[in-house]
């Protein structure tokens, strides 16, 4: 059964408005998002498409695949896509303390500070399943953090739903600032890889800049 909204209802959006949903624009940008990286093939294969489309996005990454795959990571970095943090162990906040899940957020940090060669820091995170307690939310934001959700989510991790549903998800629910999420992992890559090259070539022919957030 699903357990999951593909459109971010308004009234989600208003009742946690600490949080980033989506960004206000009048203009064609779209802000493509990566969860769970960085993993070997699946990483590169969206950094290639990306790079194909002139697209930039941003990569929420796992301390320990950062930790595992620091080419990849570099990778991201060097090609001018953004990074935001998605804990070390990929933690549900809602099933754990406050102090475990700060510490664990705390680790990817300095994983992130150690792998990446160009030093480039980020106050950007992402709960992983978007489950936050209200408690951790707040000990982020008072750490500088901001938090990242999104407006779309394209349930490519959903192995359940046929890849023509995945683009489907993407498609008719995409408006102008839309926040995009989309997971560049093992579980996902069957319908990642069939929806990113065609949302990327319909939105860019329909004159949409892929753009990083910051």
């Amino acid at each position: 059964m699903k357990f999951y909204t593909i459109k971010t209802p308004r009234i989600i959006k208003k009742l946690f408005s600490r949080y980033t949903w989506c960004f206000s624009s009048t203009k064609k940008e779209i802000y493509l998002t990566f969860d769970d990286g960085p993993i070997p093939v699946v990483t590169e294969f969206v950094l290639c498409q990306l790079k194909i489309h002139n697209a930039k996005a941003t990569f929420f990454c796992i301390g320990d695949n950062i930790k595992k795959h620091p080419i990849v990571f570099n990778q991201i970095l060097n090609e001018g896509h953004t990074i935001g943090n998605h804990t070390f162990n990929h933690l549900n906040g809602w099933k754990h303390s406050l102090k475990d899940y700060i510490n664990n957020t705390k680790k990817a940090e300095e994983i992130i500070q150690k792998c990446n060669k160009e030093k480039i820091a980020t106050k950007l995170f992402r709960p992983p399943y978007g489950k936050i307690k209200r408690s951790q939310a707040t000990e982020l934001i008072n750490k500088g953090y901001k938090i990242i959700m999104w407006d779309v989510l394209s349930a490519d991790f959903d192995k359940k739903i046929p890849k023509e549903k995945c683009l489907e998800n993407v498609l008719k629910n995409i408006n102008n600032g839309s926040i995009v999420v989309f997971h560049d992992s093992i579980k996902a890559k069957e319908n990642l890889y069939y929806t990113l090259p065609k949302i990327l070539e319909e939105f860019t022919r329909k004159g949409y800049v892929f753009k990083a957030i910051s």
